[in-house]
């Protein structure tokens, strides 16, 4: 992936790094074990907390980590005028870390819930006052959850893949997790690729596949993935402005949601963007990954801590409300997608 000039929306699969590029992550790291009340975390923190600017969290999807979920997003250009003002922390879920041992016999997984409500101890130790969230699938169900209990330590949500809705993509009562081996895996690649995907570019199927069946604890793995698929509806709520806006159960802080075209979850994103406040959400289809969550800081008001490219920005006065609010006005060519509209 070294050719890469940009990671494409349309490549919103495992950001997987080559072994031979640049890892910036490698830089001013540090890996912590938290306890929380569900459980050890294991987080990796870059740089330090900066005032009273908030950290960027990740949260990785099943069959993945933080570092095959987010390496190659954090290591592109972009991202770098990103992080040199941010700091971040990357949570990987319980047993899903690289190196992680098989959990004890009898081990309870915790549920999506419990998995949100470790994040406030993960703040708590590393000082973090407030976030900017960056989840993927699972993860970005997680931070959704974890926003909505914890309105005032969430800034802003970036959700890629996300699925609101408690019904999962496995019958698990017609599965069962021991012995489990390359079931798993074929179940994983199937939620991270469409059909088309899985036939056309065999290369790449392989390098995930083989990842997810030997980087990632088989036995750990089908205990998230369990946890995932019995998550329960997120129950958020479209507000009715003059109404309930100010009771109904629904995220206060901007949102970009984030599918690819071709994504298993392209259904499931535009579910959810029909359920959220169309003053403070944005759903973002194909384009630039880093350049939009540049842009998606900048409009939360952080702009003097990134750089302007200086390029002209157009305008279209029906989009003009979100596109100011998130600066994301060079995204005019998503306007002919229907699903764009709130």
């Amino acid at each position: 992936m070294d050719e890469l000039q940009d990671v494409q929306l349309t490549e919103i699969k495992p950001l997987l790094t080559s072994k031979n590029s640049r890892n910036f992550q490698d830089f001013d790291c540090q890996e912590h074990d938290i306890e929380t009340p569900h459980g050890v975390l294991h987080v990796t923190m870059r740089g330090v907390p900066k005032g009273n600017r908030p950290v960027i969290l990740t949260y990785h999807d099943i069959g993945l980590n933080h570092k095959s979920c987010f390496n190659t997003l954090f290591n592109f250009e972009d991202m770098q005028e990103i992080t040199q003002h941010f700091a971040v922390v990357h949570v990987d879920a319980p047993g899903q870390q690289e190196g992680a041992p098989p959990f004890p016999a009898g081990y309870q997984y915790p549920t999506m819930d419990e998995l949100s409500e470790m994040l406030p101890s993960v703040m708590t130790q590393l000082k973090v006052n407030s976030v900017i969230g960056i989840g993927v699938g699972a993860g970005a169900y997680i931070l959704t959850r974890f926003a909505l209990n914890n309105p005032a330590l969430v800034e802003g949500l970036v959700l890629i893949n996300v699925d609101p809705c408690a019904e999962g993509w496995i019958d698990w009562a017609a599965s069962k997790l021991s012995g489990w081996t390359s079931n798993i895996v074929d179940t994983v690649m199937a939620h991270h690729f469409s059909t088309d995907e899985l036939t056309e570019n065999q290369e790449l199927i392989q390098t995930y596949r083989l990842h997810i069946a030997q980087d990632i604890n088989q036995d750990n793995l089908a205990l998230f993935c369990a946890s995932y698929d019995s998550r329960r509806d997120l129950e958020i709520e479209r507000p009715v402005f003059g109404l309930n806006e100010d009771t109904v159960n629904t995220l206060t802080c901007p949102a970009l949601l984030v599918v690819g075209d071709t994504s298993p979850a392209v259904e499931a994103v535009v579910e959810c963007n029909s359920r959220l406040n169309p003053t403070k959400t944005t759903l973002f289809k194909p384009g630039k990954l880093a350049e939009a969550f540049k842009y998606f800081v900048q409009g939360m008001g952080y702009s003097k801590y990134t750089d302007f490219s200086g390029k002209v920005l157009s305008q279209n006065p029906l989009f003009s409300t979100t596109q100011l609010f998130l600066g994301l006005e060079y995204c005019q060519a998503c306007l002919k997608d229907p699903f764009l509209s709130h």
